[in-house]
């Protein structure tokens, strides 16, 4: 039998989707790849198939995504980038065997070697992430306006002014929670 795991978020942008297996940050943290397996998962889903993973390699895929996020907010914030965090970030863009490939709809797709280990991932996790920080994209990084959540998202809309990582998820629980509070404080004239 196995163990029910919180869902996945997914996004556009691999780096802060990897950030996102660690979710609300400030409130009750969930961890979206608590096992090796989970880990596996996520590569998969997102591309980067890989045959299995060790507590070794997890561990190291959990200290790369606390330093993306790290770096991340720090840019978001107009920071400066935290030095430990870069040092990982780029120590695992170096670790990895992974190639860039032009797909027939003229978007880049990363390719793994049959053989390949976790440290190729998270190579491709780490340069998308250096992709990011330095500018290289059109959008704009922004933190997440759920106060238990924070998560570093990077914004592509037209007007760069989203304000929550996941419509779905924490801006739905904010426009709720407004919605109660606003039921509650004018009582309703129906009966």
């Amino acid at each position: 039998m196995h163990a029910r795991f919180p869902d996945f978020r997914l996004g556009k942008v691999l780096a802060t989707s990897f950030t996102a297996t660690l979710t609300e940050r400030c409130g009750d943290a969930v961890e979206r790849i608590p096992t090796p397996q989970r880990l596996v998962d996520w590569l998969g889903v997102n591309g980067l198939a890989v045959e299995s993973c060790t507590t070794v390699q997890l561990e190291l895929a959990r200290e790369l995504r606390e330093s993306i996020h790290a770096a991340l907010t720090a840019a978001a914030i107009q920071d400066s980038l935290p030095a430990s965090a870069v040092h990982v970030i780029n120590d695992c863009s170096l670790q990895g065997r992974a190639a860039a490939v032009l797909t027939p709809e003229n978007t880049r797709e990363w390719r793994l070697d049959p053989d390949s280990r976790v440290e190729d991932a998270l190579s491709v996790v780490a340069a998308d992430a250096i992709s990011i920080l330095a500018g290289e994209r059109d959008g704009k990084l922004a933190l997440c306006a759920s106060p238990t959540c924070r998560a570093a998202f990077f914004d592509a809309s037209q007007s760069r002014t989203r304000k929550w990582c996941d419509m779905n998820t924490c801006g739905n629980r904010e426009k709720k929670a407004r919605f109660n509070a606003n039921k509650r404080k004018s009582p309703g004239t129906a009966k």
